[in-house]
């Protein structure tokens, strides 16, 4: 009779195969439903995923950033304006010394200054009642667009006022024919100029925004 074969046994478990196996392999087997091991044996290979992107992205933050602007400097436009008043004054001498004729002052010049300072009083007047009064708010973009029209028309105001008052403080007593008419169109024109600083002034106070009460 032929010895009948053996059954193999399957792998199992056991401490005496575990001996017996080398370091690298596996000692017993897992069932299909039980979760793989998340330590690996020694002398496997191990692979390094990449780092998942999103955890090294910034949140997004919907504010918008906080930032703070300073108001404009009463005493850097009065230094402007001091400033001008030293040219308006120079520029007669130097115009009479180049080209033998002092400047014309036309109406044109402060008439367009005047056109100006009514801008910047309408666009002082909107955003008042924008801001401080419907307390709506601006837009980024706008805000900073009205707030850099504010202190450039500070800035330019006071120019070309003390530009305008100088020239016409370096007619008084003259004798000539056109002196009392260069004395009243700069006096226009320096009126045009205290009324775009104003506005400016106004126009930088309404796009203040006040904080909340914590």
């Amino acid at each position: 009779m032929r010895p009948s074969p053996r059954r193999a046994r399957s792998p199992t478990c056991s401490p005496r195969s575990t001996r017996a196996a080398s370091p690298a392999a596996t000692t017993c087997t897992s069932s299909s439903s039980s979760p793989p091991s998340q330590t690996s044996p020694p002398g496997a290979a191990v692979i390094e995923l990449p780092p998942d992107p999103r955890q090294h992205e910034e949140p997004d933050h919907d504010d918008e950033p906080q930032g703070r602007l300073g108001p404009t400097s009463y005493a850097v436009v009065t230094g402007w304006a001091l400033a001008g008043l030293v040219l308006g004054w120079v520029w007669r001498v130097v115009a009479e010394r180049v080209n033998g004729v002092a400047p014309v002052v036309s109406w044109p010049q402060p008439a367009a200054l005047w056109l100006v300072a009514v801008v910047i009083a309408i666009t002082a007047w909107q955003t008042h009642r924008a801001v401080q009064v419907r307390r709506e708010r601006l837009e980024p973009h706008r805000a900073v667009n009205r707030l850099v029209l504010a202190r450039a028309g500070a800035y330019v105001g006071a120019l070309v006022a003390g530009i305008y008052a100088g020239y016409a403080l370096s007619w008084i007593g003259d004798p000539a024919e056109l002196a009392g008419q260069r004395i009243v169109r700069s006096l226009v024109a320096v009126a045009a100029g205290l009324v775009i600083v104003v506005g400016s002034f106004l126009l930088e106070r309404a796009c203040r925004v006040r904080r909340p009460r914590t």
